[in-house]
């Protein structure tokens, strides 16, 4: 049987083929789905998203299931727990970006019902989908990263850059950015 031809960043790590199989530019509308992978995103920055999904589930457990509720409420004792946790990225300021920035999904979630209605209201509801034929052509951040990564800092969230929100609003699904040979653009593509 041969391989599907997939997106040509995906290595031939099992992992990584089947986050891009089964998640990445697939739709998310969950809260808890969406802020973990604004926390993975987060963590990311200066790594690649391969270290970050091999240590998934070690985030997973550090974090109480990525439980925002949990996480904006964090002393300075699990804090500490988080900085000495050699299964996650022992970033301090990535530590307590998260911590901040669960607070600041809630306060969201307060005022639009739930961070979902704000994220993709962004996009009129609909999955921005792009037509790419190379790696090459997808770009790292677009205009409208911009705008949610200032709207999001405006807000007081802490590692939300441009290209971070935008490698977010791939993961998501909020664009679709399968390159067109690859066998997840017309799945993905059809669906919408």
């Amino acid at each position: 049987m041969t391989e599907p031809v997939r997106c040509a960043w995906v290595s031939d790590d099992e992992l990584y083929r089947k986050y891009h199989d089964e998640e990445w530019g697939v739709p998310v509308f969950d809260d808890k789905k969406l802020f973990e992978f604004l926390l993975l995103e987060s963590f990311q920055a200066g790594l690649s998203w391969l270290t970050i999904l091999k240590k998934r589930e070690n985030f997973r457990k550090a974090f109480d299931d990525f439980d925002y509720e949990k996480i904006a409420h964090y002393d300075s004792v699990k804090l500490s727990q988080l900085i000495n946790n050699k299964g996650i990225i022992r970033n301090s300021l990535k530590i307590k970006a998260a911590v901040n920035n669960a607070g600041r999904f809630m306060e969201i979630q307060d005022e639009y019902g739930s961070f979902s209605t704000f994220l993709w209201s962004f996009v009129k509801n609909k999955p921005i989908i792009n037509h790419f034929t190379a790696a090459e052509q997808v770009p790292a951040h677009t205009p409208l990263s911009d705008k949610i990564s200032k709207e999001l800092k405006n807000r007081g969230f802490k590692f939300t850059g441009s290209t971070i929100v935008y490698s977010f609003m791939q993961a998501t699904g909020i664009v679709m950015d399968h390159t067109t040979n690859c066998f997840r653009y017309k799945e993905l593509k059809n669906k919408t």
